[in-house]
């Protein structure tokens, strides 16, 4: 079965965490009033399993991950939301998750109510071919120094700087919850698929969000995502990469507002 947790009642709201995290870092979203709130641990992520489709194959002591891809992921989240009896959802994709949520609103546009970017990590599917094998190459070396080692060293580069201790140590306990395979999984999509591909497909309602002070995904890149599908954009203030724990206050209002749209489409 695939893991997510589940809280309240209204409006389906999904959230989709990033490549180094997991649906445990959420917490601050989940009681969202007039929302019915799944955070979703991707496949290979918490309790979720590995998809079907992979194979890893031992190459010395790093693995290679192969026949996956963004497609895979968002028939996987289709499958979730079937048993959820979830039919139309407000989607919300963080970083490596948004490429996933890119897939799966071209994928099922009609189950898609709204569907919100942020802090975008865009794949590398259309860059050279050593852009990619860099990132491949470093993602491996990243997971094959455990998830604690991770944590020490990279948590508080997702975050503000000066950031709360307490996200701070929410970033940090899902990277030692890290799966080997289910990070190799993520890290070959994020090196070998594209955003753009997907995107180009979907027409629907979209907003793309950043914060201000993210390291990672660098503002200006994301904003470019906006002005591509014209999209509004929305710059978070005083939020690193990991702008729903920086800003949860500035985050969650965007989130209610979106709700009241929805509602107001609905019953009009």
């Amino acid at each position: 079965m695939t893991g997510f947790r589940e809280q309240g009642s209204g409006i389906p709201l999904t959230l989709l965490h990033g490549i180094s995290s997991g649906a445990a870092s959420w917490h601050k979203q989940m009681a969202l009033p007039g929302y019915r709130v799944l955070a979703w641990d991707m496949p290979g992520y918490g309790e979720s399993p590995m998809l079907a489709v992979l194979s890893v194959c031992g190459k010395a002591d790093i693995g290679i991950i192969l026949g996956s891809g963004l497609g895979d992921y968002a028939d996987a989240l289709a499958r979730m939301l079937d048993r959820a009896g979830v039919e139309q959802t407000i989607l919300v994709g963080h970083s490596l998750g948004a490429l996933v949520a890119a897939a799966f609103a071209a994928k099922y546009p009609q189950r898609v109510l709204y569907l919100v970017l942020a802090d975008v990590a865009q794949g590398y599917g259309q860059a050279e071919a050593a852009q990619r094998e860099k990132v491949w190459q470093g993602r491996q070396q990243q997971i094959a120094l455990g998830g604690e080692a991770m944590a020490q060293g990279r948590a508080a580069k997702l975050l503000r700087p000066g950031a709360r201790e307490a996200d701070v140590a929410t970033v940090a306990a899902g990277m030692r919850r890290l799966r080997r395979d289910g990070y190799l999984a993520a890290a070959w999509m994020l090196a070998h698929d594209d955003i753009h591909r997907w995107l180009a497909d979907y027409h629907g309602r979209l907003s793309v969000w950043c914060g201000e002070q993210d390291a990672i995904t660098q503002p200006e890149l994301v904003q470019g995502v906006a002005l591509r599908y014209g999209a509004p954009y929305i710059a978070i203030p005083q939020a690193g990469h990991a702008s729903y724990l920086d800003n949860e206050i500035f985050f969650n209002q965007q989130l209610l507002r979106i709700g009241e749209e929805v509602r107001d489409e609905c019953t009009n």
